[in-house]
């Protein structure tokens, strides 16, 4: 039976939980959503960011989310994958301030932020 160890359960977490995000609920309503925005496309518009930013956003951090889970396990550049998302987080922080929602709705990019700084300081 594999040993696990912090910064792997850190990483199986925040892969799994941005896989949930992108793939399985992107059309789906959460009262994480920033703005008025009932699915992913539409919090990007509520942030005035360009329509292509979902696709490159979701790109990176969909990458990122299967580095996290499968670098438990292979060789691979964890830290830079924690690093982006990371940098993903503070963006999503400040789009949240930006629209000047309620702090609820930043704790799931503030929880991401810490579980990648954890990645980052533990690996």
């Amino acid at each position: 039976m594999p040993s696990f160890f912090i910064p792997d359960v850190l990483q199986l977490l925040a892969g799994l939980g941005l896989l949930n995000v992108w793939l399985l609920r992107p059309r789906s309503a959460t009262s994480y959503r920033g703005g008025e925005a009932q699915t992913l496309k539409e919090e990007f518009a509520a942030y005035g960011l360009p329509a292509a930013g979902l696709y490159v956003v979701g790109a990176l951090k969909i990458t990122a989310a299967l580095m996290f889970i499968a670098g438990i396990w292979l060789p691979l550049p964890v830290e830079i994958a924690a690093g982006v998302v990371a940098l993903l987080m503070v963006g999503a922080l400040a789009m949240h301030a930006k629209v000047k929602d309620p702090m609820l709705r930043s704790l799931p990019a503030a929880l991401m932020l810490m579980m990648t700084l954890g990645i980052l300081l533990l690996r």
